[in-house]
């Protein structure tokens, strides 16, 4: 079954202007299967393959150069770091626009190579998991809330018969294997996995690396290259706060998330959806699933996300701060399926100390119906789409 993606639009657009198409994400989120749909006459080639990696190390020029009439998809395009030197002449050269489609799951090293070799000449993309709404276009029926968060949104999900409690350990165990150890050099891939963990446990907190590393015995150092390592490959992002004070002190530490709630509780060990129902952290695996769908929505726009979380020194917050242009819109997240007054707090003090108007403020929450508030709008985790 092929799943339609939001981001084929935009993708398909800057194809036309651009001649390097860069697609990154974490593995498995549907990147080969993307541009091999959008691009169904181009050749294809694998760098993870060893034949393909040999041909592309040995002679990069004919690899490049061995078709003139048809496009180049260019699998794990990082594992040959050397070829995009060689892209950037054909590139130069092409009067084709699209012509080589690149990908990877390590943006970190992708973009370090993008960077140094092909700035402007590439229109950069990132491809996540599957939004929620292209979950349910791909024929997923749950209606129940817990359903989404404790299956995530991987598309293998949606396109084989596998169980989220058989897929993602398997998931988990071939990243750290293939993933990090490409990365950096981790002897102790255990102490790593007892990172993830750890960063898991954390979900939503102000994240403090130096108490993390305290736990794990690991150095500041370490820990500080580990989320790097995590950010990379869009395990997890950092949320970083607000930068207007409004004459408050406020805090400076980011806040962690995972980019996948399956993911997310898999590393949790929650084993069924009855198991997350009653778990202690689902107000903050909620939290990470709708920030996670805003940024999914800007990236299939082929968009920077540009969001923040707020909170002060005495414990005012909130949680979620979109920006377009000059306008912003602050969202409060609560899992509740019962909207309390108690849920409009943050929204109303801190409309009192910034000046932002009612009608741009929002509070997401776990129930099913829309409801206008003199304080926001409250609008269902069905519809965080429906959010600027």
């Amino acid at each position: 079954m092929i799943i339609k993606r939001e981001l084929s639009q935009a993708i398909k657009k800057l194809a036309g202007v651009y001649p390097i198409i860069s697609l990154t994400g974490p593995r498995q989120s549907g990147k080969t299967t993307l541009v091999k749909t959008l691009f169904p006459n181009y050749d294809y080639i694998n760098l993870e393959n060893p034949d393909d990696r040999a041909f592309a190390e040995e002679d990069p020029r004919r690899l490049l150069n061995q078709n003139k009439k048809k496009g180049l998809i260019i699998d794990e395009a990082q594992r040959v770091p050397h070829i995009f030197s060689y892209l950037q002449e054909v590139a130069d050269n092409a009067k084709q626009m699209g012509k080589f489609i690149i990908t990877g799951s390590q943006n970190f090293l992708l973009l370090e190579k993008i960077t140094q070799s092909l700035a402007g000449r590439v229109a950069l993309f990132n491809l996540l998991p599957l939004s929620l709404k292209e979950s349910l276009k791909s024929g997923n029926k749950y209606a129940l809330l817990d359903h989404h968060l404790f299956n995530g949104f991987y598309p293998v999900l949606f396109d084989r018969a596998i169980a989220p409690e058989n897929y993602y350990p398997n998931y988990i165990q071939t990243y750290l294997e293939r993933d990090v150890r490409s990365i950096i050099n981790v002897s102790n891939l255990s102490l790593f996995q007892r990172f993830l963990k750890s960063c898991a446990g954390r979900t939503g907190q102000l994240i403090n690396l130096s108490s993390l590393g305290n736990d794990l015995g690991i150095s500041y150092k370490t820990v500080r290259d580990w989320i790097a390592v995590l950010e990379a490959s869009f395990i997890v992002y950092l949320l970083f706060p607000y930068h207007k004070n409004f004459n408050k002190r406020i805090v400076k530490q980011p806040k962690l998330y995972f980019y996948d709630t399956g993911l997310l509780c898999s590393l949790l060990q929650i084993t069924s959806r009855e198991q997350l129902a009653h778990h202690y952290l689902r107000g903050s695996i909620f939290e990470s699933f709708v920030i996670t769908e805003q940024i999914k929505k800007s990236y299939n726009r082929g968009e920077l996300p540009i969001y923040y979380f707020w909170r002060d020194s005495t414990g005012h917050e909130i949680d979620l701060i979109i920006e377009k242009g000059l306008q912003q819109y602050p969202v409060e997240i609560k899992s509740g399926e019962t909207l309390k007054p108690d849920f409009f707090k943050g929204l109303k003090y801190y409309q009192k100390i910034s000046g932002v108007k009612p009608d741009n403020c929002y509070l997401v929450y776990g129930g099913t119906k829309k409801i206008s508030t003199q304080a926001a709008q409250a609008i269902s985790w069905k519809k965080t789409d429906s959010m600027p």
